[in-house]
């Protein structure tokens, strides 16, 4: 009878082995034990739980996960109330003398995920074992993972994948430049937190990138994102990592991996061969990045910074975050604009839906050129624009920040484009080479965006100060600034022309700009959260800032102000650069993808150089200014 029921339950494991190998969730390792016989079953596992080590008590919650190895579970810690989710591995799965692999597993993942500090790969934060668990405490990501989200979804539209796609590059590189192999790539292992940041998580498999002549040949991960030259057993490297990341982004953007059949061996097969279909309702760009990356041999696939750089991730639409509804339902991106809906509902709350009046807005918000810009007469310590010339140079500066260190003073000195190439050309041709910032660094404060709507495709461009200041430049040329009092409204028809009134008392010509202000104001602080942890500028005698300009590129926002302030945003990973005129000093700030920002003197930057992120960022910018106004050097003069 015992053998029968032995027979039985290895009957039973292969089938759920074939069920899994389908769902493409089966993760296949020569480290894994032959199934076994069920045994009697385990007492069942303490709700309060002590670390031996700390004496800290941790109360476990709900399971939020099962893997092969381990269990997640929710884990709060009772002295503090954060909750983590903590990965729990019975002793009894390490003990016995033929699992010794799985403890020289365990070890390796903590070993791994203990140094891995990053914004998209899940933190690591402490480790302990009792007598009866090993217990491995991670960060906690509310919104589960994205295999939850895709099955609620079925299909993911190209912005979102651009969006996840860029933050599994970053999180990817991190590990590569660490010399780590994650190796089990996939949906389930990309966890969500309650921002909608992604964060790579799982090192159960992950492993040291080694020699070519020293790689595993352990056949490891989940058959449906297995390479080929896993599968021929040629060891795994960093372009096995790429080859999943193919298959996750065919998946998010079809529903299903390129590889899956109907059982385990042609599977196997279509992998070895590279051999799976292209749907057309894919776009050109998404095509050529999947083919790319799931190339068959693995020398022709594209690096990491290959992959940033494609059409695919550059050229289209990428959100700057997402909703949380974005678990559940598809967003509806409109020419970029996330508060489309938003405003939809406002203005027909407001206008009752009477033409007439909805035509009025249509007309206040109707651009007088092609560039949104405002037009300012002169005033004391700031010359006068000319409209033309300001126009075109703008024209030239998409995927460009302005490194600025000489006041807009004198119009006779050539173009303001001219002069910005020359002075990034200047700092780079005569800062010494760094790997980081300069040492002497500020503590000051000032006024900066720290949130923004782009909705010019029917009024304009709203955006919100450090001192809570609300402003929108007006697709008609007007702006108008809502003070951090909420009671106070500045009005600019020109520079030169303020009218102040309450938002009590609006004179009735400005109703209809007022109503959308105040929409503004109200989503970004509904919606929207902080840029960073600069402070804002407290000095009531500092002129307040007034945007002139804003220009947005397929890399990055850039906003010029009044005072001659710059700042610019990059959508990728949420970092600025802001350049501005202190107590006659310009300043240049960083703010990093953590929010945290850094502010040097321009002259100490020039004395000491500078990280090599930034460099980079600015030869690159001065490369493309220069070819642009080589281009425009014939139609038109600056």
């Amino acid at each position: 009878m015992d053998l029968l029921r032995t027979i039985a339950c290895q009957q039973h494991s292969r089938m759920c082995e074939q069920t899994l190998a389908k769902s493409g969730e089966l993760r296949l390792s020569r480290r894994a034990d032959p199934p076994t016989p069920p045994a009697a079953a385990a007492p069942e596992m303490s709700r309060i739980i002590t670390d031996p080590s700390t004496g800290k008590c941790y109360c476990r919650g709900k399971v939020l996960g099962k893997g092969g190895f381990a269990k997640c579970y929710e884990m709060t810690d009772l002295s503090t109330n954060r909750v983590y989710a903590a990965k729990i591995i019975p002793h009894t799965r390490v003990a016995k003398p033929h699992q010794r692999e799985k403890r020289i597993v365990n070890c390796s993942e903590i070993e791994l995920h203990r140094t891995l500090f990053h914004r998209h790969i899940v933190h690591f934060y402490h480790h302990f074992e009792d007598k009866e668990n090993i217990y491995i405490l991670l960060e906690h990501c509310s919104r589960r993972s994205m295999a939850h989200i895709l099955k609620a979804r079925k299909v993911l539209t190209e912005p979102e994948v651009r969006y996840y796609l860029r933050q599994i590059v970053s999180g990817l590189k991190c590990l590569h430049e660490q010399g780590i192999l994650h190796r089990d790539l996939k949906l389930g292992n990309f966890f969500i937190n309650e921002s909608m940041e992604l964060k790579i998580g799982d090192f159960g498999l992950a492993a040291k990138l080694e020699p070519v002549e020293n790689r595993s040949r352990t056949i490891c991960g989940t058959p449906n994102y297995l390479s080929p030259e896993v599968l021929n057993k040629q060891g795994h490297g960093c372009e096995s990592d790429i080859w999943a990341m193919g298959c996750v982004m065919y998946t998010m953007l079809l529903g299903r991996p390129p590889f899956e059949t109907t059982n385990l061996k042609e599977t196997y097969r279509c992998i070895r061969e590279a051999r799976y279909t292209m749907p057309s309702s894919l776009s050109s760009s998404a095509k050529q990045l999947i083919a790319s990356m799931l190339s068959k041999h693995p020398e022709d696939r594209p690096t990491l910074d290959d992959i940033t750089q494609h059409d695919f991730l550059t050229q289209g639409f990428t959100p700057d975050r997402l909703s949380q509804s974005c678990c559940h339902y598809a967003p509806d991106f409109h020419l970029s604009s996330p508060a489309k809906n938003f405003f939809k509902k406002a203005a027909a709350a407001l206008f009752g839906g009477k033409k007439d009046k909805v035509k009025f807005l249509d007309n206040q918000s109707k651009p007088n050129c092609m560039l949104h810009t405002l037009v300012f007469s002169p005033i004391e310590g700031f010359p006068l624009l000319c409209l033309q010339r300001f126009q075109c140079m703008l024209s030239n500066c998409y995927n460009v920040f302005f490194f600025l260190f000489t006041a807009l003073e004198d119009s006779t000195m050539g173009s303001v484009a001219d002069t910005v190439a020359r002075v990034l050309k200047g700092c780079l041709e005569n800062m010494p080479e760094g790997d980081n910032f300069p040492k002497e660094q500020l503590n000051c404060s000032f006024q900066w965006v720290t949130k923004w709507v782009d909705y010019s495709n029917k009024y304009g461009f709203g955006y919100q100060l450090s001192d809570h200041t609300v402003g929108v430049l007006f697709n008609n040329g007007t702006h108008m600034s809502l003070l951090a009092d909420k009671k106070t409204i500045h009005y600019y028809a020109e520079l030169g022309q303020c009218s102040i009134f309450t938002a009590t008392e609006v004179p009735e010509k400005f109703i209809g700009q007022v109503t959308i202000l105040k929409y503004f104001a109200h989503y970004m602080e509904e919606n929207l959260m902080e840029g960073g942890d600069l402070p804002a500028s407290t000095d009531a005698q500092k002129p307040r800032l007034c945007l002139l300009q804003w220009l947005k590129s397929d890399r990055a926002l850039m906003m010029l102000f009044s005072d001659g302030t710059f700042q610019v945003n990059f959508y990728h990973d949420h970092t600025k650069i802001i350049i501005c005129n202190h107590d006659d000093e310009y300043l240049l700030t960083y703010i990093n993808e953590d929010r945290i920002s850094t502010t040097f003197r321009l002259s100490t930057l020039l004395m000491s150089g500078c990280s090599q992120n930034l460099r980079a960022r600015m030869e690159y910018d001065f490369k493309f200014l220069k070819t642009e106004l080589r281009k425009q050097s014939q139609g038109c003069t600056l």
